[in-house]
């Protein structure tokens, strides 16, 4: 077999001093934290669509890489060479699991049986790939989004026909999900939206949406997928109203049509900065609803507008992310970089340099994150805060066990304004920092 990285060595942890481009400095993978393997606090997944397909094309100019790896784009032959890379590339980082589309890993057909016959034969050609190492698969999906028949959304279209074709690739994709062991399979509704209300009829389309869902589940669990079904909020791009705006509004769609049993969130970092929130908010909103399953692990650009999907290197957002991880219990999926090499970043060697940057970036975010559990001081100053509420009477307001004249009385009783304690946030910010840089 052809090796596309023999110029690339093996990704090994050599500590924070190390001078070699090509190791890591704070991913250790064996090193315990907080009574667990670096490794398992940090199921890393390497993302199919942009690490083996994206070659830096943008809206204002063609590819500056070159993925074709010594093959013809649009091939069988270009697919196979990309699973070949792929497994080559993430052995040599020792990532343990891999994310995908369905046509990230297959050129899409004119027909949707020649289709899902290079579907089959590929993931028999990874399933031999997958019984020679340890690497498995996280995650799949169907990518309802890119052709064109999917203009108008694909659970959301007003097309009958077009809702087969992605009722269709959702069910070729779980297929898929469960013959390669995949632990989760996402929705992402890339084009789930609308841009006018002058054509769309919202409820109708959310609707359908629920139903396509809830169909998936039925035939996911009916072949066996035992795993968790994810949302992965976006708030808008492409389409300017998108139904899956934020954690928020995903987990309350989920709940009115009684999906919630089934799905977690997926959450994006990027995703949750365009929605206005910080990428903690969106994991905290998860996890106090028990839905925080899995991370797209990336950063955007605050100074842009749009998705741009940048490999994570804010230590500080990394550790406050792994704090919420951490205070959750951690995750049922993993952490997939969903992250492209920003377009003049080219060769093979930049593909690596962005891994370790991203996996360096989250370990140190995990060091740093259990230090501020371990030290306690935000835990306890949380704590007193609403100490208040401790007293008979906040206990019976906890519990509702009270009622709202009871309340008056008791104020009407203390006569002037009550003492408010300080939030101290500054302070608190200063322990991070002390934390982060000590």
């Amino acid at each position: 077999m052809k090796q596309f990285f023999s110029d690339i060595p093996t990704v090994k942890y050599e500590g924070k001093d190390t001078k070699n481009p090509f190791a890591f400095r704070y991913y250790d993978a064996d090193k315990v934290i907080l009574g667990k393997k670096m490794s398992e606090h940090l199921p890393f997944a390497m993302a199919w669509w942009h690490n083996l397909c994206a070659a830096g094309t943008d809206m204002f100019g063609r590819d500056t890489a070159d993925k074709r790896f010594g093959t013809e784009k649009g091939t069988m032959e270009h697919a196979k060479a990309k699973v070949d890379a792929g497994f080559e590339f993430m052995q040599k980082l020792g990532i343990k699991y891999f994310c995908f589309h369905d046509v990230d890993i297959v050129p899409e057909a004119d027909d949707i049986n020649e289709t899902n016959r290079r579907l089959d034969e590929i993931t028999d050609y990874m399933l031999e790939k997958m019984k020679d190492t340890d690497i498995k698969c996280l995650w799949g999906t169907a990518n309802m989004f890119s052709n064109p028949r999917y203009m108008n959304g694909a659970g959301s279209t007003n097309s009958v026909d077009v809702y087969c074709f992605a009722a269709a690739q959702i069910k070729k994709a779980l297929d898929l999900t469960v013959k390669l062991g995949g632990r989760g399979y996402v929705f992402w509704g890339g084009r789930e939206g609308y841009e006018t209300l002058l054509n769309t009829d919202i409820k109708f389309e959310q609707e359908n949406i629920a139903n396509l869902m809830r169909m998936a589940v039925e035939y996911g669990r009916s072949i066996g997928f035992t795993g968790d079904f994810y949302i992965e909020p976006k708030p808008k791009e492409p389409m300017k109203h998108q139904y899956d705006f934020d954690a928020a509004t995903a987990i309350g769609f989920l709940r009115q049509y009684g999906l919630d049993k089934d799905f977690k969130m997926n959450i994006e970092a990027n995703h949750a900065t365009l929605a206005g929130h910080t990428f903690n908010h969106e994991l905290r909103i998860s996890a106090i609803n028990g839905m925080l399953g899995s991370i797209d692990a990336n950063q955007g650009d605050c100074m842009l507008g749009w998705d741009t999907d940048e490999f994570p290197y804010d230590v500080y957002e990394s550790t406050m992310c792994m704090y919420e991880v951490l205070k959750a219990g951690g995750l049922t999926g993993g952490f997939n970089f969903d992250a492209k090499n920003r377009r003049p970043s080219n060769t093979y060697e930049d593909m690596f340099h962005a891994y370790i940057l991203g996996m360096d970036t989250f370990a140190l975010g995990l060091i740093k994150a259990a230090e501020l559990i371990e030290q306690g001081q935000l835990d306890s100053f949380i704590q007193k805060r609403y100490e208040s509420f401790g007293s008979e009477l906040g206990q019976r307001i906890r519990n509702g066990k009270t009622t709202l004249t009871e309340l008056a009385e008791h104020a009407e009783k203390m006569g002037s304004c009550p003492a408010v304690s300080s939030g101290r946030q500054e302070y608190l910010e200063s322990i991070v920092n002390r934390t982060l840089f000590n």
